[in-house]
């Protein structure tokens, strides 16, 4: 990195420092497999078969916020930085290196010369450019909140035309994109960000080819009737094109998604010919198929299977960080929720130590805050809601209700995430906690993708189970993204905390990390006493591989490059 000369681009690079220690547990040999051989010992070649808990929505980062799309377009995409394999630390990627103006309002890139994209187009300033402007001027219907959802909220950008409800120029962080050659790109900010750069390192800010975007109709989708975007041109399910070590070859949902090695790549090449994602729901299918060889490796591995992994010789586990959160979501919009005292009832209704320790195999901690303990600005210093039927029936009547009341819970099928790996256990053990608290139950489920995901986001789920694995190390990729700006999910969009955004926006912009860490320690404690959800969960989960898999590197934020894996003959 090249001209950060003022106090503000300095706290970058030392955060970096401070997070990619936090992110890796403080000991980057504990993120990677200890027995790994070195890559130059590894045989080259072979097809990984990996077992994934869901088809991917569409490989299109900006359409996309679930981990399953993500692990896929990872491979084919490249953004200007990206994250150092098992950390949280920024390293250079179609970026060579960087620099910024003294205010931090202009980033010039130098851009990777050579590299092109998997249609043969060039990689060049234009392109960047091309991409920050279809991101920054999308049509309506890709402007809904579970379509660009990054874009939105994860980056802070808003667009150039927005439909009512969404971030106009004024709210963006994004102003412009200069192509000043070939090879350098100067991006232009409304405001500087502390969190700007690790959040260029997301996949949904990777970048795709100009050319085969408008060929294969990207930005071509619908809202449909029940809130839920769908894309409907071909560009994300048949034509994904990008710069990264593997390409897209075919894909049947349901049934598996291959990619293979680019040969053409301007880097390391991957040592894998090709990796094949195979959907597989249940948490025991997976196991077996795993066991039987049909699959050489999945993630999100159920806490009571560890062991069965474990104690077979042509296994491994490999352990992830613990750099997420799972929680139980409240439309606020939606009545009774619109009562902080009815909140504060599911709160005290909601046996969290239960479920912790009844699904998570000592692999899981109770949380009592959005982010994780290893983000600086964590505490747990807050307001703390235990499990009290009793009093969450009390706090029920002094709102005037009448006992028991009825209240939508959701959850998803047909999927399992790092913070819950059977979502159906863990609602239906919440469910019997608030129905012995005062409430009375109605349960509705959805399968993730788009479904789910989609109702949570159209504000159609008064309660629900939801939770983040981090992107990148800085709280502002957690309580930011949650609460930095309205959301129909949280019902913020009708109910607005002002002073939780307003905190937000100033710790973003808040040059000095101690004042930084301090700023978020606040503005979790605001948070605690506002109650938009109920924070239950903190897990470290696990992947399992045949023994003959070498490699892999587990990352915090659940994106591993697979082109650094091979199969040992």
């Amino acid at each position: 990195m090249r001209g950060k000369t003022l106090r503000f681009l300095l706290l970058l690079a030392a955060l970096a420092l401070v997070i990619a220690a936090a992110g890796c547990g403080g000991d980057d040999e504990e993120a990677a497999p200890t027995d790994t051989a070195p890559a130059e010992e590894a045989a080259v070649g072979g097809t990984l078969v990996f077992g994934a808990a869901a088809d991917p929505l569409v490989l299109d980062g900006a359409l996309v916020s679930d981990g399953e799309s993500l692990r896929v377009i990872d491979q084919l995409f490249e953004g200007l930085v990206t994250l150092e394999p098992g950390t949280t630390e920024v390293i250079p990627a179609l970026a060579e290196s960087w620099e910024s103006s003294e205010d931090g309002l202009e980033w010039t890139f130098n851009l990777r010369q050579g590299a092109t994209f998997h249609d043969g187009e060039p990689f060049n300033a234009d392109a960047v450019c091309f991409n920050f402007e279809r991101w920054y001027n999308f049509p309506d219907s890709f402007q809904n909140a579970n379509a660009s959802y990054y874009w939105q909220f994860g980056f802070g950008g808003g667009f150039a035309n927005p439909i009512e409800g969404a971030a106009g120029p004024e709210d963006s962080i994004y102003k412009s994109c200069e192509a000043v050659d070939d090879s350098t790109a100067k991006l232009i900010l409304t405001r500087p960000s502390a969190a700007f750069l690790p959040a260029l390192s997301l996949p949904s800010l990777a970048f795709h080819s100009p050319k085969a975007l408008q060929e294969f109709g990207a930005d071509e989708g619908r809202v449909d009737e029940e809130g839920v975007f769908r894309p409907t041109g071909t560009y994300g399910t048949e034509h994904p094109t990008g710069t990264g070590p593997f390409k897209f070859e075919s894909w049947t949902r349901g049934e598996s998604l291959t990619i293979v090695r680019n040969e053409e790549y301007w880097g390391e090449k991957a040592k894998l010919d090709s990796v094949i994602f195979r959907p597989i729901s249940d948490n025991a299918a997976r196991l077996q198929a795993l066991q039987t060889g049909e699959i050489q490796g999945y993630d999100l591995v159920e806490p009571q299977d560890i062991p069965t992994v474990e104690g077979d010789e042509n296994l491994q586990i490999l352990d992830r960080p613990a750099f997420n959160v799972g929680y139980v979501g409240m439309t606020q919009s939606t009545p009774p929720l619109d009562q902080v005292e009815v909140r504060q009832a599911v709160a005290q209704g909601l046996d969290r130590q239960a479920v912790v320790d009844n699904f998570y195999g000592g692999r899981g901690e109770v949380a009592h805050v959005f982010m994780p303990p290893e983000i600086f600005g964590y505490t747990d210093d807050v307001t703390q809601y235990e499990f009290d039927p009793e009093q969450s029936k009390q706090l029920l009547q002094d709102a005037g209700l009448t006992l028991p009341v009825e209240i939508t819970f959701c959850f998803p099928t047909d999927v399992s995430r790092p913070y819950m790996p059977d979502p159906k256990r863990n609602f239906e053990a919440l469910r019997a906690s608030l129905e012995e608290s005062g409430f009375k139950v109605t349960p509705k489920s959805a399968p993730w993708t788009p479904d789910y995901l989609g109702l949570v986001d159209a504000s159609k789920c008064p309660l629900y189970l939801l939770g983040w694995t981090g992107d990148y190390g800085d709280p502002d990729n957690f309580v930011g993204t949650f609460f930095q700006d309205p959301q129909p999910a949280w019902g913020t969009d009708k109910n607005p905390n002002q002073e939780v955004m307003d905190a937000l926006d100033a710790a973003e912009q808040e040059p000095d990390l101690e004042a930084r860490t301090q700023a978020y320690e606040d503005i979790n404690r605001l948070i605690a006493d506002w109650i938009p959800g109920v924070p239950y969960v903190h897990t470290s989960p696990a992947l399992a591989f045949a023994a003959n898999v070498q490699g892999y590197v587990p990352s915090p934020i659940s994106l591993e490059p697979f082109s650094i894996v091979s199969i040992e003959e």
